[in-house]
């Protein structure tokens, strides 16, 4: 019987506790602490991350139960839900997205080689937002308005097709434009951004393009251009034109002055066209359509997010405390898929979630614990086994 450490430990093996403590000290997250350090905060809530805890009480509860094995967990400090409360308010939040650009950036080199859908050298990034809403009450989050009665969250994320991994995240409230944040955006040169039409700025555009960057975006209908070239294009493949073009705007003109690169495309199974505008004149045209295409990865991934992490119900109300726990689970979701590459498991993140939420305090190797056990009603082929109707 195997009586080594628990899984929870042994999972936190992969977390880097040297870097997370520079984190802690760059924002003096504690100062003044006695007993539940940063460290004893982030554990708890990693630990309602991966078992799906409800609220503060239910993590007090069931990490009480375990109180024998707490120490063996890595936790110190004695769990409360008050103290607990009391550090989402507190700690800069900071500190955990700090970390978490950390975790994203040792994900992205494990997943540099992943293998893409698209014969793209370059990195491809999808941006897109989504709304987390918090309660019908503005009483509570009058930080997030949303509507005139209502609250709520955005989560601007930019995600890496390479393994579906979040590398910028910024969190907002609901009334926050979503073309807003790409003044934010880290923009890499040589790299493609693809986005919906809902982010259609030519000044934002024309930025991105000044610094190297490419991108893909679908065209509104009413655009006021001329065009100037054009492409032959294979018609059996859905698409429809391939054409240079200039804005011919009043004001689309002058903050966009560049030509772009305009390409129409029928998509047949679902009887539909799309316009795209993208200022890469180089790639094939139908490698532009398939790129967007790819742009579903990110409205999965805010689906995947909200069914198996803990972000529809906030442990606090104050914007440290949200953003707090977003960023904690984005540490949880990159950690996940940094165990998934280094175990080389086949398993799916929902799967290794599944396994980790009822077996954190098993004495179990998590290797072991994430292998496929084979079935047993298998019938082995060197059986000596009497049957029962040959005799």
């Amino acid at each position: 019987m195997h009586t080594g450490r628990l899984v929870f430990s042994q999972l936190m093996d992969y977390f880097p506790r040297h870097e997370f403590n520079k984190c802690v000290r760059r924002y003096g997250g504690n100062r003044r602490v006695r007993s539940f350090t940063c460290l004893d905060q982030f554990l708890c809530m990693a630990f309602a991350q991966l078992t799906y805890r409800e609220s503060l009480r239910d993590i007090e509860t069931c990490l009480r139960a375990m109180h024998s094995k707490l120490y063996h967990a890595g936790l110190r400090g004695k769990v409360s839900r008050s103290t607990l409360a009391d550090a989402n308010e507190s700690r800069d939040w900071r500190i955990y997205a700090d970390i978490a650009t950390v975790l994203i950036a040792h994900a992205r080199r494990l997943y540099s080689d992943e293998a893409f859908a698209l014969d793209l050298d370059q990195t491809a990034y999808a941006f897109d937002s989504t709304t987390v809403d918090l309660c019908l009450s503005l009483s509570l989050f009058p930080w997030a308005q949303h509507r005139r009665r209502k609250s709520a969250v955005k989560l601007h994320t930019l995600l890496d097709f390479r393994g579906n991994i979040p590398c910028f995240v910024h969190v907002s409230s609901g009334s926050v434009s979503d073309v807003t944040v790409l003044d934010l955006l880290p923009v890499e040169a040589g790299a493609f951004y693809v986005m919906d039409r809902g982010y259609t700025d030519f000044a934002r555009l024309y930025r991105l393009t000044q610094d190297l960057a490419f991108f893909v975006i679908r065209g509104k209908r009413n655009l006021d251009y001329v065009r100037r070239s054009y492409q032959k294009v294979d018609k059996s493949t859905g698409l429809r034109s391939d054409s240079t073009i200039r804005l011919r705007g009043p004001k689309t003109a002058t903050l966009y002055p560049d030509p772009l690169r305009r390409i129409t495309y029928y998509a047949a199974d679902i009887q539909q066209r799309f316009t795209f505008l993208t200022n890469n004149f180089s790639l094939p045209a139908l490698t532009v359509t398939q790129l967007y295409k790819c742009r579903w990865q990110v409205e999965l991934f805010f689906k995947w997010i909200k069914q198996h992490l803990r972000i529809k119900a906030f442990f606090g109300t104050s914007v440290n405390a949200v953003k707090t726990q977003v960023w904690i689970a984005v540490c949880v979701y990159v950690l996940v898929a940094i165990v998934k590459k280094q175990l080389s498991t086949d398993r799916e993140l929902t799967q290794i979630l599944q396994i980790l939420s009822i077996s954190l305090f098993e004495n179990t190797p998590i290797l072991q614990a994430l292998s496929r056990v084979p079935d047993i009603n298998q019938e082995d082929p060197f059986h000596n086994q009497l049957r029962l109707f040959t005799l």
